[in-house]
């Protein structure tokens, strides 16, 4: 069994916490997992929030000791997460599950640049924040009979699709950012930036990226792999 080192007990943990939030939305949630050198990259996508996820995670020493060998996997999250060791920062890889379709198609490597007009992050906050209360006001104006799976889905839709300014990033993107862990109170407001690479968007933090396709773009800039 592949054993990865990961860079220290923080690292270990903050891998962990990832997983079991994807795991939160989705009991049986599959990772991709993509190693090279001293760099883990961890993919998910919370059904919930229509988005990808990435947790970039450190590695102590590069995959495989060096070698001219990459790990490519699509595992189950959570036997991932039950091989976690936080006190030895160390983690086995699963075996190889049959992966969702999502996995066979990732943003692009390369060719990411910066779209400006991001707010910071603590307004990016008050936008969820808000976007939650709404949500939870018009809900309950429905009364029994009108809370219907189909109109709670509408209601959703018309908040969570909403753009960020002009940025084309939808409000669905950050309230996945925020749950996931990637936007927290605190650190450089600079370090949280959006890209773009064709028709990818990618709001990346210190914590992890989101990504997400914007619409009516003919170019889909996809990556099978």
């Amino acid at each position: 069994m592949t054993v990865l080192h990961l860079a220290d007990e923080t690292e270990a943990a903050d891998l962990a916490a990832f997983l079991s939030r994807l795991l939160h939305y989705d009991r049986g949630a599959a990772v991709r997992l993509q190693a090279a050198g001293t760099a883990l990259a961890v993919f998910g996508r919370p059904p919930s929030f229509e988005v990808l996820a990435v947790r970039a995670v450190r590695l102590a020493k590069p995959y495989e000791d060096g070698l001219a060998v990459t790990l490519d996997v699509t595992v189950s999250a959570g036997q991932f997460l039950e091989s976690v060791d936080e006190r030895a920062a160390t983690a086995d890889v699963p075996a190889a599950v049959t992966g969702p379709p999502w996995a066979g198609v990732l943003p692009p490597r390369g060719g990411w640049q910066t779209e400006p007009g991001l707010p910071a992050p603590d307004a990016l906050r008050a936008t969820v924040a808000a976007a939650v209360t709404e949500f939870r006001s018009r809900t309950e104006e429905l009364g029994p009979q009108g809370r219907t799976r189909a109109e709670l889905d509408r209601i959703g839709r018309d908040i969570w699709s909403r753009e960020i300014g002009r940025t084309g990033l939808p409000v669905r993107a950050v309230h996945a950012a925020q749950s996931l862990g990637f936007l927290r109170p605190g650190g450089d407001p600079a370090d949280t930036v959006l890209f773009s690479s064709g028709a990818w968007l990618r709001l990346r933090t210190p914590y992890g990226s989101v990504v997400v396709r914007r619409s009516g773009l003919g170019s889909l800039g996809v990556s099978v792999r």
